[in-house]
């Protein structure tokens, strides 16, 4: 099945550009290119969908058909249920935030390197094009996941991180957003719940979550070479588009965010620490 991993990936590829191609579109009728972070999400269970269809396809003159794995085809379900149940609970949660706001502050700093050039084609490259790439990219231990015939132990331990993870990231959601929600929280800086300890507890999610999927793939036959996708993913979170941009931001706009930065933990959960 191995062979039919490598032949999907150009189709796996052309699956999330057709994807982030949908999410232009939107965004051009809202005239909000924040409207990619709602498709983020869902676009894993989309790629991964396509990915079981083509293994299906692929084995159905095969000599051990797809249902005859039948162990490895229901931990192929499991594995979509949990990917649909993080992946769809992200972008319903996004696409509700974006009710009615302006556009993200991290699209108009990268809008701002359009000038004098045609600015569609720019916003495809610098925000859809790109992100469809790394959605293929990052999804490649769950597009691994599709074609895989057997599976050890490892993806019980897969399948718990990843529950944590979601329970992590959306009970972190949940708590600011009722914070937010309160007018007498407006300019202040959210240290409650699990923000007591982590300034990023929905990105410690996410991360949780990766590590989830890639032991899941590494329940299966040589599924640990997939590495760099989860290694990409935990990168963005922590050292490009996630925590540093959002700090710069919340460093300018919200009052006690340096003291709350000199006592809590950066990403990993910790006890906060005592100012002197």
């Amino acid at each position: 099945m191995r062979t039919s991993f490598f032949l999907n990936l150009p189709w796996a590829f052309l699956t999330a550009i057709a994807w982030a191609g949908l999410a232009f579109i939107v965004g051009r009728i809202v005239k909000r290119h924040a409207t990619i972070d709602v498709f983020w999400g869902a676009g894993f269970l989309v790629v991964f969908t396509e990915s079981l269809w083509f293994s299906r396809m692929r084995s159905a003159n095969a000599m051990t058909p797809w249902w005859g794995h039948s162990s490895a085809h229901a931990w192929r379900l499991v594995v979509w249920l949990v990917v649909a149940l993080w992946s769809l609970r992200l972008s319903i949660y996004l696409g509700w935030r974006q009710r009615g706001s302006s556009e993200d502050s991290r699209y108009v700093h990268i809008m701002r390197g359009a000038r004098g050039r045609n600015e569609t084609l720019y916003a495809w490259k610098m925000i859809y094009g790109l992100q469809g790439s790394l959605l293929w990219f990052v999804s490649i231990p769950l597009q691994y996941i599709a074609f895989s015939t057997s599976f050890n132990g490892l993806v019980v331990a897969g399948l718990a991180c990843v529950l944590g993870g979601v329970f992590f990231e959306g009970v972190g959601d949940f708590q600011l957003a009722r914070f937010i929600k309160n007018p007498a929280n407006h300019g202040t800086t959210m240290n409650k719940g699990l923000w007591r300890y982590t300034r990023h507890p929905n990105y410690f999610g996410d991360a949780l979550t990766w590590l989830g999927f890639f032991l899941c793939t590494c329940a299966t036959p040589w599924g640990f070479l997939t590495i760099l996708s989860p290694v990409t993913m935990w990168w963005l979170l922590t050292s490009l588009s996630g925590k540093p941009m959002l700090e710069a931001k919340l460093t300018k706009t919200r009052s006690g965010y340096d003291e709350y930065v000199a006592t809590t933990s950066s990403f990993i959960p910790r006890r906060p620490k005592r100012l002197s």
